[in-house]
């Protein structure tokens, strides 16, 4: 499994010299910014995305609160169980980093020393997105764009194959979805007992003004009444 991609005539190889070749003709500055964004940025912007999209449909409210926040709590978690399942693998694989193989790359991020395959950033990002995706379809697609950028930072900055990228994107992925119906059947009464509770209402649904019923139309009507009354007792004094 180590021999995975060792050969120069390798397409995974190939596409990783094409796509890592780019930092070498870009600036200094450049490079550190994606530096960032790549370990720690994109991984940042998820986070907050997740949050935007709380904050959106705790706003909006309606029935289906509960469920959409319970698919909320999922993606950190999908993503969480990803990594954990990515830790035998990568034990099995055991790809080493393609710096360690491979001559002339320009290595972004020093101090990597485990293995290759597949990669949790890819694994995270994308198990994230994809259980966004699941739970509001404008914030998932942004999510998921998210993460194929993410795919393409690790492997621009030498730290991965493109293959490491796809691996971990299928992972993350295949988690995501294939738990979700047990992580909803699971997390969703837990939510409404949230949304229930006196002190945990506001996570899940915004208070709300309460409309005007009848009885308040009937009693604003009848004041507004009584103070027109009032003034015209006024004029005629």
């Amino acid at each position: 499994m180590a021999g995975l991609a060792e050969s120069g005539s390798n397409p995974d190889v190939d596409l990783l010299y094409d796509i890592n070749g780019l930092a070498k003709d870009a600036p200094h500055w450049f490079d550190r910014g994606m530096e960032f964004v790549g370990e720690y940025g994109l991984l940042l912007a998820m986070v907050l995305l997740v949050l935007g999209c709380w904050w959106s449909v705790r706003r909006r409210g309606g029935e289906d609160a509960a469920p959409s926040v319970a698919a909320l709590v999922w993606a950190p978690l999908a993503a969480g169980l990803a990594v954990l399942v990515n830790v035998p693998i990568r034990g099995f694989v055991e790809r080493p980093r393609p710096f360690l193989d491979h001559q002339g790359l320009d290595v972004l991020v020093s101090g990597k020393t485990d293995y290759s395959f597949v990669s949790d950033h890819a694994t995270i990002t994308m198990a994230m997105g994809v259980a966004l995706f699941v739970a509001h379809r404008r914030f998932g697609l942004a999510g998921i764009a998210l993460a194929l950028f993410e795919g393409f930072c690790r492997v621009y900055m030498g730290v991965h194959y493109p293959t490491d990228v796809v691996g971990g994107f299928a992972l993350g992925t295949a988690v995501a979805l294939l738990l979700s119906p047990l992580a909803m059947a699971l997390l969703t009464p837990v939510v409404t007992a949230v949304e229930r509770s006196s002190w945990g209402g506001r996570l899940v649904r915004a208070r709300r003004r309460p409309e005007p019923g009848p009885d308040t139309v009937v009693q604003e009507t009848r004041a507004d009444e009584r103070s027109g009354a009032a003034g015209e007792r006024d004029l005629a004094a």
